[in-house]
């Protein structure tokens, strides 16, 4: 039997991020102002044309899964990766820090400039309708930041945390790791996370903050045949 974050996007779309879910029945994706992840009912030739037809001519789309991810004829190959989907061992206590805030759509641009210089992954300047996100600013100026991404039932996401080059080494990451899984717990979620299969250092941290590895899986950037 699967397990619901086997196939993350799918079920993210089908349970706490309906409201978002673009497609149909057969093929989902968020809008690609906010993420660019689809995902296809099943591997059926139903299913498959339905996620064909997600994308326009000039937009990628993102599938992550546990199994193989198969791609429909009318899609060609962009890139492709491994990624390690980690999962919390306990839940996290809840913290507080006055150095920490809440950041809104007026950080927005400042938050993708941080998240393209750091890139923890893929981030838009919608990424905010997915969940919320904190940071650290220095004089007005945003040098950290972390927050929730996708959500299945009894699961919350941690995504998005990076720290300027300039302000690494000061336990600014570890803080917003801290604390965000410390929100996602209290709402009573375990927490999870996603890492680039090479990323060593990142999964050694990882597992140092009590996390631990839950699947391996497939990444598959694609886009329309031309």
């Amino acid at each position: 039997m699967s397990h619901v974050l086997d196939r993350p996007i799918w079920n993210a779309l089908q349970s706490a991020h309906a409201d978002l879910a673009e497609g149909g029945e057969r093929a989902m994706r968020y809008p690609p102002s906010i993420v660019p992840f689809g995902a296809a009912a099943d591997d059926s030739r139903e299913s498959l044309e339905a996620l064909e037809n997600l994308p326009a001519a000039d937009e990628v789309m993102a599938i992550v899964e546990a199994a193989p991810v198969v791609i429909p004829e009318g899609l060609t190959l962009v890139s492709e990766g491994k990624l390690v989907q980690m999962i919390a061992e306990r839940p996290y206590e809840r913290i507080s820090d006055s150095r920490l805030q809440p950041l809104t759509p007026d950080d927005a641009e400042e938050m993708l400039a941080l998240a393209m210089l750091s890139k923890p992954g893929p981030f838009t300047s919608g990424a905010q309708k997915l969940g919320t996100f904190w940071g650290v600013k220095v004089d007005g100026r945003l040098v950290a930041m972390a927050g929730q991404r996708m959500r299945q039932p009894g699961y919350g996401e941690l995504s998005g945390l990076c720290t300027h080059p300039d302000f690494q080494g000061k336990g600014l990451g570890t803080l917003l790791f801290r604390y965000v899984a410390g929100e996602i717990s209290a709402r009573g979620d375990t927490v999870f996370l996603h890492a680039y299969y090479t990323n060593t250092p990142a999964i050694t941290l990882y597992k140092a903050l009590g996390f631990k590895l839950r699947s391996e899986l497939n990444l598959r950037v694609v886009k329309r045949r031309t």
